[in-house]
């Protein structure tokens, strides 16, 4: 038997809630209004959601029969909710929607609703329409059974996520792909402070195989020096580095010494070496 169509509402026309937007659109339902502010969202809800007007906050939820999907930066979430609930407008939709990761459905307090996260970067392009089929997506709700056909609207797969545990959740997603931006350009840039001109072109099979083998093979992947205890290689990295990328170099290479010990890729003994570089060059910049 065929559901009927949702009508929806979508405050914040950002990367993610546009891009969500539309694909919900595809999907056979209908966006009746949506809020966007900046010139930047208004811009992205004119090229991902032709048509559907743009209105103040309380008339997108007023509008939002069925569905009222917010997608406003974590920190702000509770102030909107708080603000929309005084206006009343949320006491008019059937459902409330976030794609916090961060929060679950307790910042929604006395309204129904599911926290709704893609496990998946956006860029507010058209292009992240294609990325959206298979994804998982962080979902804790009151109504599975709702969220579960949202989910599937959408093409992804839900990973229930009790409440407690969504700063967890989205800890290691950030932590995950965020810093993961930062080390790759990190990188970069030292590549070519050392003279080669297209760093990406360095980078892209040698992290992309590092990425595959991370996900397929665990801490089995790991390989480098520190690893494999080099500690006279170690210390030359350091310093060579800059002092800029220290910190995050010494950080890492005791976390993944850490790892390479517990997994037995690296003995105790072997590493002595290695930890006491690590350490002393740790000392010395805290000084």
């Amino acid at each position: 038997m065929k559901t009927e169509p949702l009508v929806i509402g979508v405050v914040g026309a950002g990367r993610v809630g546009a891009v969500l937007g539309a694909a919900l659109r595809a999907a056979g339902h209908q966006v009746a209004a949506t809020a966007a502010v900046s010139t930047a969202s208004r811009e992205r809800a004119e090229r991902l959601l032709p048509g559907v007007p743009v209105r103040p906050a309380d008339e997108v939820a007023r509008a939002a029969r069925d569905l009222l999907l917010l997608a406003v930066p974590d920190d702000a979430l509770r102030g909107v909710v708080a603000g929309l609930a005084e206006t009343g407008a949320l006491s008019e939709t059937r459902m409330v929607a976030h794609t916090s990761g961060a929060h679950g459905v307790a910042v929604l307090g006395d309204v129904t609703g599911l926290a709704l996260h893609p496990a998946m970067t956006f860029t507010g392009e058209p292009a992240d329409l294609d990325r959206l089929p298979g994804i998982a997506w962080g979902v804790t709700a009151d109504d599975r059974g709702f969220a579960t056909r949202l989910v599937a609207d959408l093409g992804g797969v839900p990973e229930w996520i009790a409440e407690a545990q969504r700063p967890r959740y989205h800890a290691a997603l950030a932590h995950g792909a965020n810093h993961l931006v930062t080390l790759v350009n990190e990188a970069a840039a030292i590549l070519r402070a050392a003279g080669v001109e297209h760093p990406e072109a360095v980078l892209r099979p040698l992290l992309t195989a590092a990425l595959d083998n991370a996900l397929r093979l665990g801490d089995a992947a790991l390989t480098g020096p520190v690893s494999r205890g080099d500690a006279g290689t170690v210390r030359r990295h350091l310093e060579n580095l800059p002092a800029e990328s220290l910190p995050t170099y010494l950080a890492l290479a005791r976390r993944t010494a850490d790892r390479a010990i517990a997994s037995g890729r690296l003995r105790p003994q072997d590493a002595a070496h290695l930890l006491d570089v690590l350490s002393h060059v740790t000392t010395e910049a805290a000084r």
